[in-house]
């Protein structure tokens, strides 16, 4: 059932605290769209890496930034993202595309072309939409109808965000020490960075996902995103009586 009226939902925090699966579980449950921008900017970042723009260098990035066509699917139940038309899915979550993506992602001009994209998909998202990232309440969507802020345990955090990572040709990555080691290191750099940097909107409400099962954390932020179209929904009632 779709909440009513239609809502704006920002989801944000850092890698691992569930935000890609507790987004996807709530937009499918009410019937709202839903946007990841955490792969906007992997997709971005895998297209340079793949036209040998190098991503350590800012100038070059900034450069190659208004080239690729970014498009992505706003279907909870099967989200789709591309670069150049090229299916991206699978080659976002690479270990040569992570180790990148933050330095892509730093490059101002690589976030306005990425923020105009996600405002634009937000703005047409007449039912609803569910929004992830990190800089979502705070920076593209400041004005949404709610916004969420997950947080959890570094241990957590890495042995989640181990079971999604894939070399190239698949295989799982093992390490949990590397990863813990490597999301402290992007926490590092998402935080400290001085375009939109990652951090909790003043008024977002926090959920620590570390002791709470998926289902768990989905019913949370599917009442929490109920009482915002409530809210939404009295003085849009009320306007409407004064209008009459």
């Amino acid at each position: 059932m779709s909440a009513t009226p239609a809502v704006i939902v920002a989801i944000d925090g850092p890698s691992g605290t569930g935000k890609s699966s507790t987004s996807k579980a709530v937009a499918a449950r009410l019937g709202l769209s839903y946007l990841d921008t955490g792969a906007q900017y992997r997709a971005i970042t895998w297209w340079m890496l793949n036209n040998g723009v190098d991503t350590a260098d800012a100038d070059a990035v900034a450069a190659a930034a208004g080239k690729p066509s970014i498009v992505s699917g706003t279907d909870p139940l099967s989200p789709a993202i591309s670069a150049d038309g090229a299916d991206a899915s699978g080659p976002i979550r690479t270990q040569e595309v992570t180790a990148a993506v933050s330095a892509v992602s730093a490059v101002p001009e690589v976030r306005e072309r990425i923020t105009g994209l996600q405002r634009t998909i937000a703005a047409e998202a007449r039912g609803g939409i569910v929004v992830e990232g990190r800089d979502i309440g705070t920076t593209v969507l400041p004005d949404a109808d709610l916004k969420v802020f997950l947080t959890a345990s570094p241990e957590a955090r890495a042995a989640r965000r181990n079971g999604e990572l894939k070399t190239a040709d698949g295989t799982s990555v093992g390490d949990l020490a590397a990863t813990q080691q490597a999301l402290t290191a992007r926490d590092r750099a998402d935080s400290s960075r001085k375009t939109s940097p990652l951090k909790k909107a003043d008024d977002a409400v926090e959920v620590d996902t570390t002791e709470l099962a998926l289902e768990q954390v989905v019913e949370c932020v599917v009442t929490l995103v109920e009482k915002a179209a409530a809210d939404k929904e009295g003085p849009a009632q009320d306007r409407e009586k004064a209008a009459r």
